[in-house]
């Protein structure tokens, strides 16, 4: 059997229609859990394997997303895009990784590239430089399925992936207030996103809390390039005891200027990151971060774009918020 298997045998075998074994195959809704499982164990044990190209063809998709990602050496966006391949591939789908390097006007070539129909939905974080949604509005009005995670457009509806970002930034100050600084500084990019504002948000609050005014010199801003030169003066000028790092690229010309100037930490600056990433544990001193459910972002953002491919009910405001916490290592203690 095994070498002549196809729907059709299989719909043979188990008495159900050739319509239900290639639905239960493509992971359809109007198919039972138990049903699928039925038939795709079946499939499994004669090695039966459905044609791509030609379910492509009779379906008229292209069994193909799109993913957009401002960078693909940043840890949290690996672990993303893993999540995505994982709910992917179970759906028989291909994944298509595109870069835009933080880079608005590269966003705009890929969103427009993607109007071609060359994939069946999007999954997509925005550039640092993106301010303005021109681009999305009009790919969303092609009617693409389009889900967003983490870095999202507040002002367009469309199904949105997050973490809770102002009670990380509340979260985050607390920390350190209760490790006893007093004078927080927030290390963060010039272009920053929405979620990184709710963050910092979250830092005024928890200041405004504690009844601590938060200074100008207390937000230090950096350029795409990381120029340690602003980090540098910052630091000698403001004589912080703590502070957080909001982005993974960010911390080590931290540590790199630090080592310079002989700041030690935590002894005399405690420091916290917004993000994990393996060399956090190894790091002297190892770096205090806050974990965010990266690989279940990518599940979850994927799970959600696979639901309006297969059953369309156009635009939803759907925002699903996932939780983070804080790790406390080396960087914080004392």
């Amino acid at each position: 059997m095994k070498s002549k298997i196809n729907i059709q045998t299989i719909a043979k075998a188990l008495g159900v229609s050739t319509s239900t074994v290639s639905k239960a195959l493509n992971d359809s809704y109007e198919i039972s859990q138990e049903t699928k499982e039925r038939i795709l164990a079946f499939a499994q044990q004669y090695g039966y394997s459905p044609n791509p190209y030609a379910s492509s063809l009779r379906s008229k998709k292209s069994k193909t997303i799109g993913v957009v990602i401002p960078e693909v050496g940043n840890s949290f966006f690996a672990a993303v895009i893993k999540g995505i391949e994982s709910v992917a591939r179970k759906k028989g789908y291909h994944v298509l990784i595109y870069l835009s390097n933080e880079s608005f006007a590269k966003e705009q070539i890929i969103l427009n590239e993607f109007q071609s129909g060359r994939v069946d939905g999007i999954l997509m974080s925005l550039a640092l430089e993106t301010n303005a949604f021109g681009h999305v509005e009009k790919l969303m009005e092609k009617g693409i399925p389009t889900v967003f995670f983490d870095r999202t457009p507040y002002s367009i509806i469309a199904s949105k992936v997050v973490t809770n970002d102002f009670e990380l930034g509340y979260h985050a100050t607390q920390h350190l207030l209760n490790k006893g600084c007093q004078k927080i500084a927030y290390l963060l990019h010039r272009h920053h996103q929405g979620h990184s504002h709710q963050r910092m948000e979250g830092f005024r609050q928890a200041l405004a809390d504690t009844q601590i005014q938060l200074l100008p010199s207390q937000l230090i801003y950096c350029d795409s390039n990381v120029d340690n030169i602003s980090i540098t003066s910052a630091l000698q000028q403001g004589r912080f005891d703590g502070l957080i790092v909001s982005a993974e690229e960010l911390v080590t010309p931290l540590y790199q200027v630090c080592k310079k100037q002989q700041i030690s930490i935590p002894q005399q600056l405690k420091v916290l990151s917004f993000c994990d990433f393996p060399l956090a544990t190894v790091l002297t001193p190892t770096l205090t971060t806050i974990k965010h459910p990266a690989f279940q972002m990518g599940e979850t953002a994927a799970s959600t774009l696979f639901k309006q491919i297969d059953k369309p009910q156009g635009l939803t405001n759907e925002v699903i918020v996932l939780r983070s916490e804080i790790i406390e290592r080396e960087s914080t203690q004392g």
